[in-house]
């Protein structure tokens, strides 16, 4: 399976979120492949900060091309996750069109969803090529302790896909874990952010499998 995470916004956690998936899956015994497609290599400097051997690869494809490059490596994995760039809708394209699945990371802002209908419309177009693509919104870098993950629920409605209702709060874990090439998994299977993770992941199992 190839998902891959994509938000046109830059700064809404998918580097992040693309990181803790993949090890997820990858501490539950699958074969997993991380592909960077961000200009940025946010999830490569992740990747070369670890002092450990890594659950998965990170390899780097920030191209154009990156569905024609992509099925020669997944034959070889479960899963391959894409982190994908901000601002770069031709790489942005290929990565919707090298992917069974999308998540639309999306901060709980009016702003963040108004920025969302780029990649809505993106992943609209791809549909005309794409008819299985499924996609949907994972509200990310939720405050803990409010009520504004529920109000962005109902506007994003309008955009006619799934919002999942397992969320991912702002913690300060998540980046302590990053800056030591880590995820709140290895660190701490227990806290309430590997909670949430798991939430998540449990809950694009159920998706993948009923829609």
């Amino acid at each position: 399976m190839i998902l891959a995470v994509l938000n046109q916004k830059g700064g809404v956690g998918k580097t992040t979120l693309s990181i803790h998936i993949a090890t997820f899956f990858a501490q539950e015994g699958n074969r997993v492949l991380v592909v960077d497609a961000d200009p940025q290599s946010s999830a490569l400097d992740w990747s070369v900060s670890r002092e450990t051997e890594g659950l998965f690869p990170v390899v780097g494809i920030p191209k154009p091309s990156l569905h024609k490059e992509i099925p020669a490596l997944a034959k070889d994995y479960d899963l391959v996750v894409i982190d994908g760039p901000p601002r770069v809708n031709d790489v942005a394209r290929s990565a919707i069109m090298a992917s069974d699945a999308v998540l639309i990371p999306i901060q709980p802002s009016p702003y963040d969803v108004w920025a969302a209908k780029e990649i809505v419309d993106l992943l609209q177009e791809a549909s005309v090529f794409k008819e299985n693509l499924k996609s949907a919104f994972v509200i990310n870098r939720k405050i803990v302790n409010t009520a504004i993950g529920r109000d962005v629920t109902e506007a994003l409605a309008d955009y006619r896909l799934s919002v999942f209702s397992s969320t991912v709060s702002q913690r300060v874990s998540f980046a302590e874990s990053a800056a030591k090439g880590q995820t709140v998994m290895e660190i701490d299977p227990a806290s309430l952010a590997s909670q949430e993770i798991k939430n998540l992941v449990n809950e694009f199992k159920e998706w993948m499998r009923n829609e």
